[in-house]
């Protein structure tokens, strides 16, 4: 059918994705190329380069304090957006350097998310006149501007505006790597803010996604209060295996409003913050707990929500299999316990799916970078509150000889092939890997079926 209505040539570009993550250890940084051979035929993806560049500290240091105190001004506001921009350019040039290769010559696409500022997907759950609204910053003026190549972002607050809360965006993305035709699946992801995607077997398009609420971001806090900032981070979970956990608190704070709130649900530091991470290490001092002790409760806390996710908005028929990604997947506390109160589920690293653990979200925004430029619609996620599609994310073109020519390559990727059919979404992609011998290969059919 494609060869009588498509007279265009094949699709293959390159594109570097970031993500900003809530915890601000580093800017996620991926190098991806993506082929296919008509509009028709399954989009082929190759990782190409991953790694990570650990945040500017000076930088980072205002940034938590702009979002912990929630008091700032437009100036600085003007001047933090360009700092970011600054920082994520100057990060993508160091990664060219670091892995080997030239950014004007191998990338035609800079996709990512900026550093969320402020996430407010609930307003009813906050104080005061609120509206649904979405600030996460980085400029991407700037990026292109100094690194030369077309850049894409804001594809948070363009879900947003479709109706939809703007996060965690990664149904599209999980549901083409790990959808399979027998086995319901679910993507963890624990970052600073811990979110599932549930992967309804068979169906590449059934999926849906919410924010579990705490990942990273509450342990974090309570090891840098203990350290006086000497530690960001319970390394391999040390601190937290030699406390004991206080299940009282525990029970306390998952009553609280928004790990009763139903599904859709997405949240941020806006919630669970430093502020009250030391809040309660705090209380629990001053009954005689230990720091050890209190990292321990804190920690529990974040994996019993995602325990309780699982069993109160879980697939029909149970999780045959969990694949994890982000930082808090390296903590034995919270996997161990995955495990003991999940003992009929397989739990893996995303890796084993072909995307590494630490680049999942990344990757993702390199895939939003490329279907923006194509002007194709993302997959909608099902238990939304709007099924509208829509083609996302705000585009700053590059130096113009390099935007023409990607511009050039999409109108004649899609040549003749009817308009009213380029918008709808990408439903089958291959995984392309590097075999042991150096030859590629696929995995075996599409949509991860075949694992």
């Amino acid at each position: 059918m494609v060869n009588q209505i498509w007279n265009g040539r094949p699709l293959s570009l390159k594109v570097i994705g970031t993500n900003a993550g809530t915890s601000m250890d580093g800017l996620d940084i991926v190098h991806v190329q993506y082929d296919q051979e008509h509009p028709e035929a399954p989009l082929k993806m190759r990782l190409l380069r991953h790694g990570e560049v650990t945040f500017d500290a000076p930088l980072k240091k205002r940034v938590m304090r702009l979002i912990r105190n929630n008091q700032t001004s437009p100036e600085e506001i003007a001047i933090v957006n360009i700092q970011l921009g600054e920082f994520t350019a100057a990060a993508i040039k160091q990664f060219a350097r670091d892995e080997g290769f030239n950014l004007q010559e191998e990338v035609d696409l800079i996709a990512g998310q900026g550093q969320t500022i402020w996430h407010l997907p609930l307003p009813e759950m906050f104080e005061g006149d609120q509206i649904r609204a979405h600030l996460d910053m980085a400029e991407i003026s700037i990026i292109a501007a100094k690194t030369g190549i077309t850049t894409m972002s804001q594809f948070r607050v363009s879900d947003m505006a479709l109706g939809r809360q703007g996060c965690p965006l990664f149904v599209a993305w999980d549901s083409l790597c790990a959808t399979h035709p027998t086995l319901n699946r679910a993507v963890q992801n624990i970052g600073g803010i811990a979110n599932i995607t549930m992967l309804p077997k068979g169906d590449v398009q059934a999926g849906y996604d919410f924010d579990t609420g705490p990942g990273n971001v509450f342990i974090d806090g309570a090891v840098r209060y203990f350290t006086n900032g000497k530690r960001q981070y319970d390394k391999d979970g040390v601190m937290g295996a030699a406390g004991k956990v206080d299940q009282s608190i525990v029970d306390e704070v998952l009553a609280g409003p928004y790990f009763v709130h139903d599904i859709p649900k997405t949240t941020g530091r806006e919630t669970f913050g430093d502020n009250l991470s030391e809040d309660l290490c705090k209380r629990m001092l001053a009954r005689g707990a230990t720091p050890e002790d209190c990292v321990a409760t804190i920690t529990r806390i974040t994996a019993k929500s995602l325990v309780d996710a699982y069993k109160r908005w879980g697939l029909k028929g149970g999780i045959d299999e969990i694949y994890l990604g982000g930082g808090g997947s390296y903590n034995p506390n919270i996997i161990n316990y995955l495990r003991q109160e999940l003992p009929h589920t397989r739990i893996e690293f995303l890796d084993k799916l072909g995307v590494p653990c630490g680049s999942r979200e990344a990757m993702s925004f390199s895939f939003k970078g490329l279907e923006c430029m194509l002007g194709r619609s993302l997959i909608v996620p099902r238990r939304v509150e709007s099924a509208r599609p829509g083609i996302i994310g705000q585009i700053q073109p590059g130096e113009g000889l390099s935007y023409h020519r990607v511009l050039k390559h999409v109108q004649d990727f899609w040549g003749s092939y009817p308009l009213e059919k380029r918008m709808e979404p990408t439903l089958r992609m291959e995984i392309v890997r590097e075999r042991s011998n150096g030859v590629n290969g696929s995995n075996e059919g599409s949509n991860g079926f075949g694992h």
